[in-house]
């Protein structure tokens, strides 16, 4: 029975093959847009997955309460030594709490110095390389296994490094030869090699090719923050909520008792870190779990629309296969066997349509990692992949195959063979329904579309308040570390061709200023020593400040606009040691009436505010704008030298600051960043979901097109006498084409109507994510409707003229 099923499904498929390449083409499609997304789900779930000791590794958070505002960060509370060298308050956790085994610091961030490459150098081999600090126990946390040295050594010398593979080879040839090797570290410090790490798998979150002993920031290098995140391993069985209690009764008698600011420790599994990490109400909930979930839900979307196209299609061609259903029954064919029957066939276009899938994507595949940004295999060695894809041709065959198999094996065979075949109001209105709701998940699909790539676009092109075009930086190092260094710099470069100014920063503008409060402990990196006053501060005022130092032509530079005052000026001989600049958000969070020369004391320096800026970005517009105070130092050890290049004469710029560089500081690859491109990298998940939401929309428009196309087929099967009288009565073809479209028309109304607040509501809660967004604004809604109605115009009209030219004769030659 099962070999008669295929045959005659073979036979059909190939009696009507433009019926054929539709239903398939229409699968393909929604398979396609299902696997991909499969896969980058997948990709995004892997990531940290890998750790042998995962279910029982744990990053540690801290929450924030202070008046009336919670907020959460992934930062470790600070402390001061008596010998007033920085640290950290749970750098004893480990002996305090039984069920913690290991515990590792791990530093992170862009506000540290590190957060740029650093220079290695072996004789005149030099590279600049991306790496961090941890502590000992990193390598006993984390599976990154050792080619050379061992977990219990790796990090335990202040004076080794452990490097990567890649490293190794660059510098030494194998891992071997380089263990026990020196390498010059920014050509002040040696490191001898105590750990040759393979290359880190593309799996893991954590990016490095080096690391060094935390405890050497302390020691050997300059210390600049408490970006340090904190990782433990528990012990197996440990209750978290218990582990999490105790961690608190150790922190709490060290922190700084300050009124209406309490912090609590959180702990949260390590591997879900990469997916949940914006905090809500101070704990981890959302991040880029959300895009996993609105991916998700679009491949479901998509699938279900083109199972409703093969839905239409197959009900579209019922009255041909009809005649057949009735002899089969006469014949003595029961219903279960019909049903086999059509779900058989049903399985067998979903297997073809498969086949076609599995060759477009591994065609497709380099464009979709080079639209992702990522490096996603095909994973055809895997058994778990062919089971998922065999379980999805299954699933999408028998979803596509349920309408048609219970619709037509229902049919009476003596109705059928009399030549009277109807169908039920209740029959009618389903099919209908089934194009309604195709038609609202496009729709829906056409906003999201728009909504994302405006508020991609506005994110991208939106004026942050300085101007970001014709603008790099290079890091601070080296002979530009000090005073004579980077005057000489600074003086060579501005006269350069294609150099039109140079000054510096203590960061990079797009990731100014880590947060400072001036309550003791309560924002990220506050102390006693940090802590920022101003004149007329309320009791308890609690404000984070976002700090940084700059040069006397910073303002000049950046093109930043004054609401108010003056800019610092070499000409006043007190504005390096007693004059602050604050934005319009810090005089308004300090509630400061007329400002100017009113005094704040910061970095234990006192002085008086001498102009107020005009609000600027100095961070992605996830964030709102912080509160900026600024000072002068144009000489600092650490930080960014910033230039502003000529227009459109970027390379003359760069070939003499080369020359320039190289001279000034032989010993360091010259290495710089435009500010504008690595502005663009703040928003690579919104870039990625634009480009994947514009494929999606188009592909569920094609796929819902062809449903359409079916219903029209099978509207004009049905209708074939009606439109042969109707055109011998005179009906023009113009007339005939209105009468289709009508009935069309109002369905795809319908689902405009349904998907439109639907998809206002799903757009808003995606911009909350934003401090600065669009609107989602009507003409967004009217754009889209008007492209679904013209496609389903363009749809309906071809196969409607086509019936409405059909010889009258020949529609009623059988009367």
């Amino acid at each position: 029975m099962l070999h008669n099923y295929v045959k005659i499904a073979f036979r059909n498929l190939v009696k009507n093959t433009g019926f054929s390449v539709i239903n398939i083409v229409g699968l393909a499609l929604g398979m396609i847009c299902c696997l991909f997304i499969f896969l980058w789900v997948q990709d995004e779930k892997s990531v940290d997955n890998f750790h042998a000791k995962g279910d029982n590794l744990y990053t540690v958070y801290q929450t924030i309460s202070a008046n009336g505002k919670v907020d959460g960060n992934y930062s470790t509370p600070l402390r001061v030594t008596p010998s007033q060298r920085t640290g950290f308050m749970l750098e004893d956790v480990k002996n305090a709490v039984p069920e913690v085994k290991h515990q590792a610091f791990y530093a992170t961030g862009y506000e540290l110095p590190w957060g740029h490459p650093e220079t290695f150098q072996r004789g005149d081999t030099k590279f600049k390389l991306e790496g961090s600090r941890a502590s000992s126990d990193f390598f006993k946390i984390f599976s990154y296994p050792l080619l050379a040295g061992n977990a219990e050594t790796a990090l335990s010398d202040i004076n080794g490094v452990a490097i990567s593979r890649k490293m190794a080879e660059r510098f030494f040839g194998t891992p071997q030869k380089a263990m026990g090797k020196s390498l010059r570290y920014e050509n002040r410090l040696d490191f001898r090699v105590s750990a040759v790490f393979e290359n880190l798998p593309v799996e893991s979150s954590l990016k490095f090719d080096f690391l060094l002993n935390w405890e050497a920031q302390k020691t050997k290098l300059e210390w600049s923050s408490n970006e340090f995140r904190l990782f433990v391993e528990l012990a197996e069985n440990a209750n978290v909520p218990t582990v999490e209690n105790k961690i608190n009764r150790f922190l709490q008698p060290r922190l700084a008792k300050n009124k209406g600011v309490t912090t609590q420790i959180g702990l949260q599994r390590f591997r879900d870190q990469y997916l949940h990490s914006t905090f809500v109400n101070g704990k981890p909930e959302g991040g880029r779990i959300e895009y996993v979930r609105i991916f998700s839900g679009v491949a479901l979307f998509i699938l279900i629309i083109a199972c409703i196209n093969f839905m239409n299609l197959a009900t579209a061609r019922s009255v041909k296969r009809a005649k057949e259903v009735g002899v089969r029954k006469v014949l003595g064919s029961t219903r279960s066997h019909l049903i086999g029957q059509f779900f058989g066939e049903a399985v067998l276009l979903a297997f073809l349509a498969m086949l076609l899938t599995l060759i477009l994507v591994v065609l497709l595949v380099p464009t979709f990692n080079q639209f992702t940004g990522k490096q996603i295999p095909l994973p055809f060695a895997q058994g778990s992949f062919w089971l998922s894809l065999l379980g999805l041709t299954v699933l999408t065959g028998l979803l596509a195959g349920s309408y048609p198999a219970l619709f037509l094996s229902s049919l009476q065979p003596v109705r059928i063979l009399k030549g009277v075949l109807r169908f039920t109001r209740g029959s009618v209105w389903f099919r209908q329904g089934l194009t309604v709701f195709q038609f609202g998940l496009a729709m829906i699909l056409l906003v999201a579309t728009l909504v994302v790539s405006r508020q991609t676009n506005y994110v991208q092109q939106a004026h942050l308040g300085y101007d970001r075009e014709n603008l790099l930086y290079i890091r601070v190092e080296g002979s530009l570390a000090n005073q004579r260094g980077y005057s000489l710099f600074k003086e060579l470069a501005s006269k350069m061709p294609g150099i039109a100014m140079v000054d510096r920063s203590s960061e990079a503008p797009h990731t100014m200023g880590f947060v400072v409060d001036d309550n003791d402990g309560a924002a990220e990196t506050a102390t006693g020593s940090d802590a920022i006053n101003w004149e007329g501060k309320e009791k308890n005022a609690s404000v984070g400040f976002k700090p940084t130092s700059v040069g006397f032509d910073f303002v000049r530079l950046m093109n930043l606009k004054l609401a108010e005052g003056r800019d610092f000026s070499r000409t006043n001989a007190t504005d390096s040691s007693d004059a602050f600049m604050v934005n319009e958000e810090a005089v308004r969070q300090m509630g400061l009436k007329n400002p100017i020369g009113k005094w704040v004391s910061a970095w234990q320096k006192k002085g008086h505010i001498i102009g107020i800026l005009k609000d600027y970005h100095t961070h992605s517009l996830h964030e709102p704008i912080k509160p900026l105070i600024v000072d002068v130092k144009e000489y600092e050890y650490f930080g960014v030298v910033l230039v502003r290049t000529e227009a459109g004469k970027t390379k003359e710029a760069l070939a003499s600051l080369r020359k320039v560089y190289g001279e000034i500081n032989p010993n360091y690859p010259f290495d710089y960043q435009f500010i504008d491109q690595e502005y663009e990298r703040l928003y690579r998940s919104e870039q990625v979901m634009a480009k994947l939401s514009n494929v999606f929309a188009v592909v569920a428009i094609l796929i819902s097109c062809l449903g359409l196309l079916g219903l029209v087929m099978f509207s004009t099967e049905q209708r074939t006498k009606e439109i042969g009288i109707r055109k011998v009565l005179g009906a023009s073809v113009g007339q005939i084409v209105t009468l289709f479209s009508r009935d069309f028309l109002r369905l795809i109304l319908i689902a405009i109507l349904i998907a439109s607040p639907i998809a206002w509501y799903a757009m808003n809660q995606w911009l909350q994510g934003f401090a600065y967004k669009v609107t989602v604004a009507w003409w967004i809604f009217a754009l889209s409707g008007a492209g679904a109605l013209a496609i389903t115009l363009l749809t309906i009209s071809f196969q409607s003229i086509k019936a409405a030219l059909v010889n009258p004769v020949k529609s009623l030659r059988s009367e």
